[in-house]
């Protein structure tokens, strides 16, 4: 794994030093968008809605719109300087029951692994940490902003979860919530007896993903059936032809060589020939 962060935890005066891993990963299957006759990759381009331009890379920044139509330049020193004086601190602010926190606001993991330096204080904190039943509470900068954390324990690893600002989670509002539902006694209880008997310990394992299971199937049936498109074969073909063209035109070319030659000494030697009756007519007559 690489490590997507480098800093401290910082507690108090004490900072313990620590890296951050991804702590999860996406398997999907690769699919491209192509051009359905010829499969080539269809490729997307930034072009500028003023002038049409296709815009460099280089030439891209980020901009807020004013609802006159104004937008708002801001550059890399601008968001720079939203920072605090140090972007490495990932400072703890508090600590909370685990329970209290609703996993809605939990928006990625990160594995904490300790610097050599630090691995005491670091198992200190986890072993706290998973006794006290609590998470602490900290704020992080990733990606150029600041962000809500939870230090939580797994596997004796600190993770960090990531969290959304509390304006960020939105609030539902469903009108089934606004009537009085009566439910049954009786209803209920089954409904909970039901629960209890297909209650069993949660094993990951257990889930597969069966759409990629089945995408990948379909893929492979495809390239076993040899269902497949070629996007250089036209580009190739068409090299073929015109290579083919210059060979023929190099062919004739070479065929009309000797016939040209002899033509060329044809007429030489005609011109000689009336060159030398010219110079004897002009002998004579002198």
């Amino acid at each position: 794994m690489r490590a997507v962060w480098k800093g401290t935890i910082g507690f108090g005066t004490y900072a313990i030093p620590v890296k951050a891993y991804s702590a999860t990963e996406e398997h999907s299957v690769p699919l491209h968008q192509v051009h359905e006759p010829d499969g080539g990759r269809v490729r997307v381009k930034w072009v500028c809605e003023v002038d049409g331009a296709e815009v460099p890379p280089a030439e891209i920044a980020k901009g807020h719109p004013v609802p006159n139509g104004d937008v708002v330049l801001l550059t890399g020193q601008d968001f720079a300087s939203l920072l605090g004086p140090t972007t490495q601190s990932m400072d703890v602010v508090g600590f909370t029951p685990a329970e209290q926190v609703d996993s809605t606001y939990f928006a990625r993991s990160y594995y904490l692994e300790p610097e050599p330096s630090g691995t005491k204080p670091y198992v200190l904190l986890s072993e706290a940490l998973q006794q006290s039943g609590r998470i602490a509470i900290v704020k992080v900068t990733l990606r150029q902003r600041e962000t809500l954390g939870a230090l939580r324990v797994r596997d004796q690893v600190i993770l960090l979860e990531t969290m959304l600002w509390p304006d960020e989670v939105r609030r539902p509002d469903f009108p089934f919530l606004h009537e009085d539902v009566d439910l049954r006694r009786g209803e209920l209880r089954n409904a909970v007896s039901l629960i209890e008997d297909l209650t069993q310990d949660f094993d990951p394992a257990r889930y597969t993903d069966r759409y990629r299971e089945a995408l990948e199937a379909l893929i492979q049936a495809k390239l076993d059936g040899d269902d497949v498109l070629q996007p250089t074969a036209a580009e190739q073909a068409e090299g073929v032809t015109r290579l083919l063209a210059a060979l023929q035109r190099s062919a004739v070319e070479a065929d009309r060589a000797p016939v040209a030659k002899a033509k060329d000494a044809a007429d030489k030697a005609r011109q000689a020939r009336t060159r030398a009756r010219k110079a004897s007519s002009s002998a004579k007559t002198t």
